[in-house]
């Protein structure tokens, strides 16, 4: 997926892909190599027949790929590289070749935020980081703090029929007395009720569901990852290996098949919404619902991540940037001596402000 080398003409170095440009570069000579814009378009696969072919048994291709011993990603490495560090746990890696078999990515985005301007984002996260040790501060003068990463990802497409049983409830109002005590004597009074009466509700709804997100690796902690989007998939360009020279690519983890069981459970908020308005009433229950799939389709994609992993104590904290967007989300551990500190220092201030507003009124 991400082993090929693009040589230098000019001077045979290994070339790079600067951030945001439309042609490979050279880290030595500054000679660059246009990156054609491509022919092939985007294409949604099908879904059953993916799976299908995979139980027939994929195509096998060989690869420098490791998986690290820390938090299980796949990470593929250049062929010259032999050990490197992973960049999501800070695991020393040993690279082995081996075949692996599995889909390769159609599309991507190729990363958009060079690694000065990503360092510059995490710099000013770090610095708005309250009661963070001292030592995570040092991040910021790490040269390599920050490891460019595509993250594999699937989108899905489908449509889904729903058959559900449910209850509608419609409110009506009633006139109810009740005892009052005005200056310690009881007064009669009205007051309007809402009650609510319920009928039994079914139907069939249907929702077309595109590009449904889910995160295939589970090297990441899903809440940042998450956290991470909105992703301009309209922008999804083929994929190319050369948007990838100067960066690691990470294999799937979870497939296919686990891969739409995580895009089902996304989906199921939307339906009950669309159940609920198909019921009516003020109020609904949804009691059971049959989702069916039908049209489902799907591409695997390359999205890319700049990623910080740093060690505290005996847990791994992570920080990502969107390497599109801009947007950062990280994980902190808190220094317990800073709060502690901070604690007293703010019951100091407020006893002094005690004693300052006793010493005047006295």
């Amino acid at each position: 997926m991400a082993g090929g080398r693009f040589r230098c003409t000019a001077c045979g170095a290994d070339l790079v892909y600067p951030p945001g440009q439309t042609a490979l570069a050279c880290p030595y000579c500054g000679a660059q190599q246009e990156i054609a814009a491509p022919e092939a378009t985007i294409h949604e696969q099908d879904f059953r027949a993916a799976l299908q072919q995979a139980r027939q048994g994929a195509p096998t291709q060989e690869r420098q790929e490791v998986t690290c011993s820390g938090c299980g990603a796949q990470v593929a490495l250049r062929a010259e590289v032999q050990s490197d560090r992973c960049p999501y746990c800070a695991t020393q890696l040993t690279a082995q070749a081996h075949g692996a078999s599995g889909l390769q990515p159609t599309g991507m985005l190729p990363f958009a935020i060079p690694r000065q301007a990503a360092r510059d984002i995490f710099h000013r996260w770090l610095k708005s980081r309250w009661f963070a040790p001292g030592p995570l501060k040092h991040l910021a003068g790490w040269e390599d703090a920050l490891q460019g990463v595509y993250v594999p990802y699937w989108t899905y497409d489908t449509l889904t029929t729903t058959a559900y049983t449910g209850s509608r409830g419609e409110d009506y109002w009633v006139t109810e007395s009740y005892t009052a005590h005005v200056n310690g004597k009881p007064v009669q009074r009205t007051r309007r009720v809402r009650k609510t009466r319920w009928y039994p509700a079914s139907g069939m709804v249907e929702d077309r569901f595109d590009d449904i997100l889910v995160l295939a690796t589970r090297s990441l902690p899903y809440d940042l990852a998450v956290q991470l989007e909105p992703w301009d998939l309209k922008a999804l360009a083929p994929f190319d290996e050369r948007y990838v020279q100067g960066f690691r690519a990470e294999r799937y983890q979870i497939d296919l098949e686990e891969g739409f069981g995580v895009a089902a459970k996304r989906m199921r908020p939307q339906i009950d919404a669309t159940i609920r308005r198909d019921i009516g009433g003020d109020h609904q229950r949804v009691h059971s619902m049959d989702i069916d799939y039908h049209e489902i389709t799907f591409k695997h994609i390359l999205l890319p991540v700049w990623v910080s992993s740093y060690r505290h104590g005996q847990r791994t904290y992570r920080i990502m940037v969107n390497a599109v967007t801009g947007e950062i989300q990280g994980q902190r551990p808190y220094s317990v001596a800073k709060i502690v500190l901070a604690v007293a220092a703010g019951l100091a201030a407020v006893a002094a402000a005690i004693l300052l507003v006793s010493h005047l009124a006295g």
